[in-house]
Order: structure tokens, then C-alpha cells, then sequence
């Protein structure tokens, strides 16, 4: 992640830039400057989610309620000290960024077929070098961090630049994280996750100020540096050729450096003797080989620059200011605040930047020029509140971007969390154009974003806004398809709230004619363009309610109808009052069941037990027993079922959100109804045969709790022709490839997996086929892209 080959010349060359600094000791110097400000650390949680995940067990599916202490440990180490944290989460994959998403994902592909070629030789979890994380752990510690009372944003566009400018804010002491990205943006000191120990609050920070002392280069030149070496925007290879010459016209070459690092020295060095003497005289095209890329290079230096700020190698022959090229959202929540937002950018320094956040100030806001057309960008005045709104307007597409200002105009609450009173304003402007999106109203987009920016729904807004979606690795045997990818088996059910989600717009376009972009990770999907997935129609008793009704509309009425579209977007409609007489914390888990067992056909009678046995089990366990359990061995098909009844779990998130919550969230958290070990051993005792009894531990109060839900999922299997049976009967001989012939099931050839191979997943139900070309098909450049 950040800029290639940084990380590295920084320990090696550049040390010094490294200072350890004490946490507490920083608070406490803070609170003595700034009585009544309280101080904060701003969070990169996807730098940090690696680093937080400390059990031991990983392949089984996560040991979530260790998780969930380690978290809560992590939290109350900085709440003793009187420290808030902010935590951001990626809540998008922006399309500069999408290559180096692919390249990423089959790195995973590779490790995950070496972590099955290690189970399967030895029978045991690899070592930690080899660690890969649990199936949603980035959505599942987002909902852990708000169950635990913090403050977890969703970013709208890149994390890191959502994170870099909250580092901005008055108060913040740093932003902790492991991306040399924040070496570059020009914001709050950059604090180390991976050396920071919990018990001291010792961390290391890096200097970007003493950085730039050591390669010669002012703050506002690393942004070129870091695109003219590479990184998650610019491609590795686009300025090879560049970075030889450097190198080769480069007089101080250390010998105890390796090639990268005096890479690094060359091109700054090029920066500081060459490029500036033509600064702001020469655009930089005339300066670099930057040929058919000049467009998404200015775009990646760009990408670097914060509110209010600008950068002196774009070239300028007026007094405009050039500024980043993205809607920027605002996280601050005092619309009443009159006063400057100081911004430091060292703790030890008295120096301080200020931006404006006054809404009734009077103040200007420049022009900003683009430095390709030269053309400036326009800016909306509002007369109420005398602010400029600026607009970005993208030459290639000519569409424009509102970034709304005015405090005036109505807000919609982001969070359903009583503590949280944060807002953010929706742009109501009609004469500002708004971004293109899957959904014309404005009222029903805007709860989306909120709902998505304060973590409180998953997917839903990216098919509502952009119709594209993405899901990363999972722990899948690509060598043994006996079990279906989790792309599939839960696909039906994303197509269904598809269709909820994106209705029928206002020009009369159905639902059902628009495609969704998913970027999914399956054995033998390259990854070169997305799937294009179309909804399938709802059968909802009583007809589907709109989503004003579900997201809107308060009673009890109300409720009921939530959870009738929940279960129709499991196809599970008929099952409604078998259901109701499942208690409630229990409900969630039956529903997934019950879907997953009708989907899938090689799941077998053992399979359900075990899945059964140590939800119920896990409800009587301490985190210190959960810790010492220990596994005979590893089970292949035991780490993939495990991946696979999680990602369930993320899909009952994405649908309880899209329905209006008509389930309590808490009843499908994993730390609630999951352990990978625990599972993994109700899995190899079901395998040998272990009676009910012992696998519930001799406890006989959840033997009547085990039986009825079984028998609510068996009787639902039922009636879709599903006869669960014990995996001892099929015998060694039995593949897993294999369909079931019946009503509103057919054999597929083509779409999902290996053509002219039977696939063991079931149709979502008669006239509804997954696989039908009309409904699912590869994206190609002149297909098109419906709305």
C-alpha cells in the first residue's frame, strides 16, 4: 500500500525520521495547550484490522468473540488516556484504483491456494507467516466498533484521503495507520499501528518535514514524488524508463543502498535540480514523459491535495488555485461553530494552518483551474448564506459534482445510535446537477449515504448510487468444488434486493432491465471486467412496500412488512410461521439455515448438526475456553464450510439493512452465533459420528432447543424437495458435483462454474434461473451499461 519502495528506504536510509513517541504523554500535552479540546487519533482501519485480529485460529472462520475482546481492549487502552478515536473503513474502490484491487485479489488467489496445500500436506493451520484474515472482518469490526460505542465512519471515496483530512481537524494528535500514503498527504503527524504496543501507548511517528529534509524536497513536492514512483493510482511500470534515466544521470549513488532505494534518491534529487528550475514557467507534460497518461498522472497528484490546499508544480498563469477533484465530505457536526479549525502538522510545532468552517462566512472561495483545459471550474453561490459551492467538472465526461456548503439546508440524521448526533448535509440545490446514480430519489439516496457513511448498512448504498459492488478473497478451495463459492450460493439473494433497492425510476425503466457490477472473487474469474448481474422479481405476500414505506414509515405494521420482504429475499416466504415460533435471538440463524441447505446440495445432515450444535454451545462459553480449545486437526471442507456460513453472515447485513432492520443486528454478529475452533470441532465429531447428546456436552437444557431448530430447517427443505441426509450414505465415491432434478431446479452448463459440469447450488426458485444469459452475463466493452 502508498508508495513503492518507501517503507523500505525509510528504515534503511532514513531512520531518523522515525521518532518514538508516547501516546499518553502527547494528550497530556495537548490538554495542557488546548484545555477543553479534547485530543483525537484518527484510525485507518484497514491498515490496522491485520494487526488488531490476535487469535491464533484463522482458517476456521474467525474466533470473533476474541476478536471482539481484543478490540474492546484496543478501545478502552486510548479511553483511559482521555484519547477519541475516530475510525474510518473503505466504502469504495475508486476506478483508478480498480487495477491495483485486481492485482491484490489474485495475490490472495495464489496465498489461498498455498494455505489449502498446507492443510491438506499437514493436517494443521500454516503458521503466521501465512496468515490471511477471516471472511468479513472489515464489515463484522465496523458493527464491533459501534457496538462498542466509536465513532466509525464509512468513507465516500478513498479511505485514506477521508483520513488524511479528518487529520486536519482541530485536536487530532496523529493518524495511526501503515500506508507511506501518509508520508505524503500533507496533514497531522503519521503513527505506526504495527509498533505500537497497547500496554505503553509507545508508538513510533514518522516525520514527513524531516523527510523532506533528507531528499532535498519541499512538503508540497511529495506528491509528485510519490506518482513518479508508483503508486496504488499511477502503475509500477508507467515511468520505469523515467526513473532509469534519473538514476543513471544521478552522481551520489550509495553503494550500500539497494536499486529501489537509490531510486528514490535519484528522482528526488531530479525533482529538486531540474524539474524546479521550470516550476510554475512549464506545464509539467513539457517537463516529463507523461504522453497518453498526462490525464491520470495530474489525477494522482491531485489525489494527494487536502481541502484548501494547492499544488505548485500544476501550472497556473492566473491567480486560481488548484484543488482536489472530488466531492469532499464533511465530517464536522458543530454547524454552529464560528471558529478556525487549526491544523498542526508536527505537536512540537507552533506553527499552525488554519481553515475556515465558519458557515456564515463571508469569505470567497477561489476559482480552480484545471491544469489540462485551462478552464476554470464553476462555483454555485448560494444568496442565503453568501458561500460558494464549487463544482468539479470532469472534462472527459462533463459531469458535474456538487460539494454543498450551506448550513441552512435540511439534514438527514446518519445514525440511528442515540449518542451519535453527527449530521451531514444533503445537497437540495435543483440547480446544481447531481452525480449520475442507480436511483433518482433524492430523498431515499440521501438515507442511503447516511446509513453508509455512519457504517450502519453494507453494499446498499453502492448499488443504489454507483450499481457497482465488490467482495474480496474468501477461504475457498478452488482445487475441490464439492461446496460452491459464496459468489454464487448468496447471489440469488443480492439479485432479489436488487430489485428492491433500485425500483422503477421515473422514465418508467424497470428494475429488472438494470445490471449491477460485481466484482467478486471465484475460482476461474480472471477478474478483467465485473459481472453484470440483473435483479429478480420479489414475491413479497401482499405485494413488495417501497422503500419510503420500509426505511420511512414507524409501527408495528411496519415491521411485519420488513420482515416479510427479508424472508422473500431468501425465497423463504412460505416458512413465515415456523419462523415466528423461533425465538428471536435464533431467527437470523434459522433463516440463513435454511437458505443455505436449500442452495447448497452437498450440504449433508452432519453439516447441520454441527452448525446447530455450536450456535447453542457458544452461548455458555467464556473467551478464555474459547482460547484454549484445541483441534485434533484441520478439515479442507470444514475451513470452506466455515468461510461460507460467514459470508452468509455479511449477507444478512447487506439484507436486514436494505429491509429496515426488521432483525436486532446483534442476533447474527458472529461473537453472537460463531467460533471458528468451536465449529470446526462440532464439525469433526458430527464426522465421526458423535450422538446430539454429545455433541451439546451432555448439556440436556439445549437438547429441546437443537431439535426444534432442526426440525424447522429439515420441514423447510422439505417442501422445496431437499431431503437433508448423512454424508456417511453417499459414500467415498460421491464427488460433490452433482444437481437436484425437481421442481424449480435445473441442471447449468454455463455462467457459474465449469462449463458441462453439474454445479452442487440450487435455481432460486422456479421462473427465476440464475444462470439464464438474460439475467447474468461477462461484461464486455460493447455491452453497455444499462441504468
Amino acid at each position: 500500500m502508498g508508495v513503492r519502495g518507501l517503507q523500505g528506504f525509510v528504515g534503511s536510509t532514513c531512520p531518523h525520521i522515525c521518532t518514538v513517541v508516547n501516546l499518553r504523554d502527547l494528550a497530556e500535552h495537548h490538554r495542557s495547550k488546548h484545555p477543553g479540546c479534547s485530543p483525537t487519533v484518527v484510525v485507518d482501519a484497514m491498515c490496522c484490522i491485520r494487526y488488531w485480529y490476535t487469535p491464533e485460529s484463522w482458517v476456521c472462520g474467525g474466533q470473533w468473540r476474541e476478536y471482539f475482546s481484543a478490540l474492546r481492549n484496543f478501545v478502552n487502552a486510548f479511553a483511559e488516556v482521555g484519547i477519541k478515536l475516530v475510525f474510518v473503513f473503505d466504502g469504495i474502490v475508486e476506478q483508478d484504483k480498480r487495477d491495483e484491487w485486481v492485482k491484490r485479489r489474485r495475490k490472495n488467489s495464489r496465498e489461498i491456494s498455498r494455505i489449502f496445500q498446507y492443510i491438506k500436506s499437514h493436517g494443521e493451520q500454516p503458521g503466521r507467516h501465512m496468515f490471511f484474515i477471516p471472511p468479513g472482518l472489515a464489515v463484522f469490526t465496523q458493527l464491533a466498533l459501534k457496538a462498542l460505542g466509536q465513532e466509525a465512519h464509512c468513507s465516500l471515496q478513498e479511505a485514506d484521503y477521508e483520513v488524511a483530512s479528518l487529520g486536519l481537524q482541530d485536536g487530532c494528535l496523529g493518524v495511526l495507520g501503515e500506508d507511506t500514503d501518509y508520508l505524503i498527504y500533507n496533514t497531522c503527524p503519521y503513527l505506526s499501528i504495527r509498533e505500537l504496543c497497547l500496554d505503553t501507548l509507545d508508538t513510533v511517528m514518522l516525520c514527513r518535514e524531516k523527510l523532506c529534509e533528507s531528499l532535498c524536497l519541499s512538503v508540497t513536492d511529495l506528491p509528485l514524488l510519490a506518482c513518479l514512483l508508483g503508486n496504488d493510482v499511477i502503475p509500477q511500470g508507467m515511468f520505469e524508463s523515467f526513473r532509469y534515466k534519473c538514476l543513471s544521470a544521478y552522481t551520489s549513488v550509495k553503494e550500500n543502498l539497494n536499486k529501489r532505494g537509490n531510486v528514490i534518491l535519484a528522482v528526488a534529487d531530479h525533482i529538486a535540480k531540474v524539474l524546479r528550475l521550470h516550476q510554475g514557467e512549464k506545464k509539467l507534460e513539457e517537463m516529463l514523459p507523461l504522453g497518453p497518461n498526462k490525464a491520470l498522472f495530474y489525477r494522482g497528484v491531485a489525489s494527494y491535495l487536502l481541502p484548501g490546499q494547492k499544488s505548485p508544480w500544476f501550472f497556473k498563469k492566473s491567480k486560481a488555485v488548484t484543488t482536489l477533484d472530488k466531492q469532499i465530505l464533511s465530517m464536522s457536526s458543530d454547524s454552529e461553530s464560528k471558529q478556525e479549525v487549526a491544523m498542526c502538522t508536527d505537536p512540537e510545532s507552533k506553527q499552525e494552518v488554519s481553515m475556515c468552517t465558519d458557515p456564515e462566512s463571508k469569505q470567497e472561495v477561489s476559482m480552480c483551474t484545471d491544469p489540462e483545459s485551462k478552464q476554470e471550474v464553476p462555483m454555485c453561490t448560494d444568496p442565503e448564506s453568501r458561500q460558494e459551492v464549487p463544482m468539479y467538472t470532469d472534462p472527459e465526461f462533463k459531469l458535474e459534482v456538487p460539494m454543498c456548503t450551506d448550513p441552512d439546508i435540511k439534514q438527514v440524521t446518519m445514525s440511528s445510535d442515540p449518542e451519535i448526533k453527527q449530521q451531514v448535509t444533503p445537497c437540495s440545490d435543483p440547480e446544481i446537477k447531481h452525480e449520475v446514480t442507480m436511483v433518482s430519489d433524492p430523498e431515499i439516496l440521501e438515507v442511503a449515504r447516511a446509513h453508509h457513511v455512519w457504517g450502519e448498512s453494507y453494499l446498499v448504498y453502492s448499488v443504489m448510487s454507483r450499481g457497482e459492488i465488490e467482495c474480496s478473497n474468501t477461504l475457498e478451495d478452488e482445487l475441490d468444488q464439492a461446496l460452491p463459492s459464496q459468489a454464487f450460493v448468496y447471489r440469488p439473494v443480492r439479485q432479489r434486493i436488487y430489485a428492491l433497492l433500485l425500483g422503477d425510476d421515473e422514465d418508467g425503466t424497470h428494475s429488472l432491465a438494470r445490471e449491477v457490477k460485481e466484482w467478486f472473487v471465484y475460482a476461474g474469474n480472471p477478474l478483467k471486467h465485473p459481472d453484470l448481474v440483473r435483479p429478480l422479481p420479489m414475491s413479497v405476500p401482499g405485494g413488495t412496500p417501497s422503500l419510503k414505506v420500509l426505511w420511512l414509515t414507524q409501527g408495528p405494521d411496519v415491521q411485519a412488512r420488513r420482515f416479510d420482504v427479508l424472508l422473500a429475499s431468501f425465497n423463504l416466504s412460505s416458512m413465515q410461521e415456523d419462523l415466528q415460533a423461533v425465538e428471536g435471538p435464533l431467527r437470523a440463524l434459522c433463516c440463513l439455515l435454511i437458505y443455505l441447505f436449500v442452495q447448497v446440495d452437498t450440504l449433508g445432515l452432519e453439516d447441520l448438526q454441527a452448525l446447530i450444535a455450536q450456535a447453542l454451545c457458544l452461548q455458555g462459553k467464556s473467551t478464555a475456553q474459547l482460547v484454549d480449545l484445541q483441534l485434533d486437526h484441520i478439515n479442507p471442507r470444514a475451513v470452506q464450510l466455515g468461510s461460507l456460513f460467514v459470508r452468509g453472515l455479511t449477507t444478512l447485513v447487506f439484507v436486514n439493512s436494505a429491509c429496515g432492520f426488521p432483525l436486532d443486528m446483534s442476533d447474527f454478529m458472529p461473537w453472537n452465533i460463531f467460533d471458528g475452533k468451536l465449529f470446526h470441532q462440532k464439525y469433526l465429531q458430527s464426522e465421526k459420528g458423535y450422538s446430539v447428546e454429545a455433541l451439546l456436552e451432555q448439556n440436556r437444557s439445549l437438547l429441546m432447543r437443537f431439535h426444534s431448530l432442526k426440525s424447522v430447517v429439515v420441514k423447510a427443505c422439505l417442501r422445496e424437495n431437499r431431503r437433508i441426509k448423512s454424508r456417511q450414505r453417499w459414500g467415498s465415491h460421491h464427488t460433490g458435483r452433482w444437481w437436484r432434478q425437481g421442481s424449480g431446479s435445473q441442471q447449468t452448463s454455463s455462467g457459474y462454474g465449469r462449463p458441462g459440469q453439474g454445479q452442487p447450488w440450487r435455481d432460486p426458485g422456479p421462473g427465476s434461473r440464475q444462470c439464464e444469459h438474460d439475467q447474468w452475463r461477462r461484461y464486455s466493452s460493447s455491452s453497455g451499461w444499462s441504468r
